[in-house]
């Protein structure tokens, strides 16, 4: 059972979610086991009590009490770290009152909007999520200018938000580039009104002149310009949706000039400019199969953008497509496909296995919890039948904060429905 904690809307912000409190000691053994942030260890064990590990190797001592799970013949490796989804505020697209990623605004500007407020914690989209190896999530609001404030997840079941909550707020998402949802007729426009806000926001946090204007006379409202101080003080990141080489240089301007932590999503021609993403010291959260373009601003999309981006030396996080719902809610689960191709397109195992673990982790801000195997983080733990990027390989044991999960998806349900069809069923000639 989880520790319940009980949260204030003042106090939710900078949230670190409560471990289990049983102790519980268990030992993974036997496994070939990828810590990601050190070497590979053949015969490796995994040490954890009390929902953390505490350690790692091939030479672990192993208590009396623990309980052991044999790995042996399989691969160990962190839970997967989702850097961009929706799960839990996108159930039914066609069905507004399901979504709760997208916050009104005034002017597209929604930088107060805590997206975590709307998380349903029973959205089936989770568990097929979860069988498939992702144990945390970014949840990034969409939509406008500046959409609002992200948070961490882990993906427990049975849990309110406030025992799935990691981190509020990890990030604050915008966009440059998609003019219709913006609510400006051109990029210039854009980047301009996000240099306004920011300036404004900056004004504001130094209480200098903008303390003595009027409201109307700022680039937003007071509350999404406070918003934005963990963004300026550098405790938290930037998102920024960008695909367009051009709309990718624009922000990595912005974030120069104001000195942020830059996270770039999206980035279909990132490659074309990745010598400048890894000069700015960038995030880059990107996909591996979005090479048939969806707008002109993806003409340059390839599929060989994550290894390229990598070799350059990105920090390289791979997610589905952010300009649509889909990789990050209904197929989340599916960064591992996303990964494996990254691999075939010629980026390294290696980094192909840190860009679904611990490289969204450091972009969300929680690398310090989740997406090691290391002791003192959390024990998000996968034990995977094989190479976790094949087809073929399962998801056999799951462990989030050392608890195992084992639950069933509504596409268990279905595909246990219809695996024996009934003796009158006749298919049609």
């Amino acid at each position: 059972m989880s520790r319940t904690t009980t949260y204030t809307i003042a106090t939710l912000l900078g949230t670190v979610a409560a471990l289990p409190t049983g102790a519980q000691t268990i030992a993974i053994t036997g496994g070939k086991v990828f810590p990601v942030s050190s070497a590979p260890i053949e015969n490796g064990t995994v040490l954890i009590r009390d929902g953390r590990i505490v350690a790692v190797g091939a030479n672990v001592t192993i208590p009396a009490d623990a309980r052991r799970i044999d790995a042996s013949g399989k691969w160990v490796t962190p839970g997967l770290v989702h850097g961009y989804s929706g799960l839990g505020v996108h159930e039914i697209g066609l069905m507004p009152n399901t979504v709760d990623r997208r916050a009104t605004g005034k002017d597209h500007v929604a930088a107060s909007f805590p997206v975590w407020e709307g998380i349903n914690p029973a959205s089936v989209h989770i568990p097929p999520a979860r069988n498939l190896g992702v144990t945390t999530v970014g949840v990034v609001p969409q939509g406008g200018l500046i959409a609002g404030q992200a948070a961490v997840i882990d993906l427990l079941p049975d849990r309110a938000v406030t025992d799935l909550l990691i981190k509020t707020p990890a990030a604050i998402a915008a966009q440059i580039g998609d003019a219709a949802s913006a609510g400006a007729s051109a990029r210039g426009e854009q980047i301009a009104r996000l240099r306004a806000i920011l300036t404004d926001a900056r004004s504001v946090l130094r209480r200098e002149a903008a303390d003595t204007r009027a409201s109307g006379d700022l680039a937003a409202s007071r509350r999404d310009l406070a918003a934005l101080a963990p963004v300026l003080e550098g405790r938290i990141p930037l998102y920024v949706t960008a695909e367009r080489a051009t709309d990718i240089e624009a922000a990595v301007r912005l974030a120069q000039e104001f000195k942020l932590r830059l996270v770039v999503t999206g980035a279909a021609e990132g490659w074309q400019v990745a010598k400048t993403l890894a000069s700015a010291g960038a995030i880059v959260l990107t996909g591996a199969s979005n090479n048939s373009p969806i707008s002109f601003a993806e003409l340059g999309g390839r599929r060989e953008n994550a290894g390229l981006l990598r070799a350059a030396g990105v920090t390289v996080g791979i997610i589905g497509e952010p300009g649509t719902v889909d990789p990050g809610t209904y197929n989340a689960g599916n960064i591992r496909y996303e990964a494996g191709m990254a691999v075939a397109a010629g980026m390294t195992w290696d980094d192909a296995l840190r860009a679904v673990t611990l490289s969204p982790a450091e972009a969300l801000g929680v690398a310090d919890r989740v997406g090691s195997l290391a002791p003192g983080r959390q024990a998000n733990v996968v034990v995977w039948t094989g190479d976790p990027f094949e087809f073929a390989s399962r998801a056999e044991t799951i462990l989030i904060r050392g608890e195992q999960i084992k639950s069933r998806s509504r596409r268990d349900d279905l595909m246990h429905r219809y695996k024996t069809l009934p003796p009158n069923y006749r298919s049609t000639p």
